[in-house]
């Protein structure tokens, strides 16, 4: 598990700015429907988030996660993996998401993200705008293969995803992916991440930088999986430095 349910982004919100939040329901290419949660500005056509959970789905870390970067004039929309197998409605800290993420399918989520990402270019004025995926663990992982997925995306971003693993539905890992991507990639991982060795770190650092890919990879020493949280004060400097670092990424590729 990454997040327990109780967990909050350790960003501070910004007292006094005008964000428009709802939730909604999208349709893949597949005809399934799936919940995601929109937060949004009042100014169309800047620079835009899907954003990619971790192993629980949709909960209200991500959903206060989109709101915290509309704060800041990136529009957010964080999707929800496990509409064809769990419907769309909200769940609790009981939902059973082991036997629905076992469920997922890489080509899936692929979909889904692209449902994502028309929906945050839906009308002219945002046709055109940046779009970029921000992903955690599982969704870390996920988001680096959305590089590779032709939703024509300025750049993504993942904490703590695994480089080298396999998905759950045995598609390649990340690190099989690096030849088909085409777009700036960030990482963010800890360094006394149990679960992902800094091995299987640089080796997708080496792989990236002989596929010539643009990219950023951070590992900040001591700090476990899933570091990003309101709660782990002892890792607050890296939590604060990643959080800077997404807004400097999206900044730089949106131009």
């Amino acid at each position: 598990m990454c997040f327990p349910y109780d967990a909050r982004p350790p960003i501070e919100p910004i007292s006094g700015a005008a964000v428009n939040t709802s939730d909604v329901t999208l349709k893949s290419a597949d005809g399934a429907e799936f919940a995601a949660f929109s937060a949004s500005t009042d100014t169309p056509g800047g620079p835009a988030v899907v954003i990619m959970p971790d192993v629980r789905g949709l909960y209200p870390f991500y959903e206060e996660l989109a709101e915290r970067f509309a704060e800041r004039g990136i529009e957010a929309i964080a999707i929800d993996y496990f509409g064809r197998t769990a419907g769309v409605g909200k769940r609790g800290e009981d939902f059973p998401y082991p036997d629905h993420v076992a469920q997922t399918k890489v080509e899936q989520i692929t979909a889904d993200v692209g449902a994502a990402v028309e929906y945050l270019r839906r009308g002219e004025a945002s046709a055109m705008r940046p779009v970029f995926t921000v992903g955690f663990c599982f969704g870390g992982g996920n988001s680096w293969i959305q590089a590779a997925g032709g939703h024509g995306l300025n750049g993504v971003v993942g904490f703590y995803g695994h480089p080298t693993r396999p998905g759950r539905d045995d598609s390649p890992p990340p690190i099989d992916r690096v030849p088909e991507i085409t777009v700036p990639l960030l990482g963010l991982m800890g360094g006394a991440d149990q679960g992902i060795p800094v091995e299987e770190v640089q080796k997708f650092e080496e792989t990236l930088s002989k596929a010539e890919v643009e990219h950023e990879i951070y590992v900040y020493p001591g700090a476990p999986h899933s570091f990003f949280d309101r709660r782990f004060e002892e890792h607050a400097d890296a939590a604060a430095d990643a959080w800077n670092r997404v807004l400097g990424f999206i900044e730089k590729n949106s131009r």
